[in-house]
């Protein structure tokens, strides 16, 4: 049994990221693919509980913990850092590099 689950990274016009290039995508620490800025990508998943991390490089999301039901979508949506403060943080914590949000 397996679900989707589908990440969007949108910046959009009126903003811009801090931290730019290919997200790597690891689910339970495992990588399963990469997201650029406009892309949204889906990736099959079993059912059960599961962690998910953003990473460039050294720079990552903080680990969200999600449960997926088979046939379902599950949605996220990211961006890298958008303001100075998070960008000059995240140089000391970078597990707050990348935003990462349930939709």
């Amino acid at each position: 049994m397996s679900a989707t689950l589908r990440l969007t990274r949108n910046v959009g016009s009126a903003a811009f990221e801090l931290r730019r290039g290919r997200f790597d995508i690891l689910v339970d620490g495992k990588p399963v693919g990469s997201l650029s800025n406009h892309d949204t990508v889906e990736i099959p998943v079993a059912t059960g509980r599961h962690n998910l991390v953003l990473r460039k490089g050294r720079y990552s999301s903080r680990t969200l913990t999600f449960d997926a039901a088979n046939g379902q979508a599950i949605n996220f949506r990211c961006n890298g850092a958008r303001i100075w403060p998070t960008y000059v943080a995240s140089i000391v914590k970078p597990d707050l590099a990348i935003s990462l949000k349930a939709e």
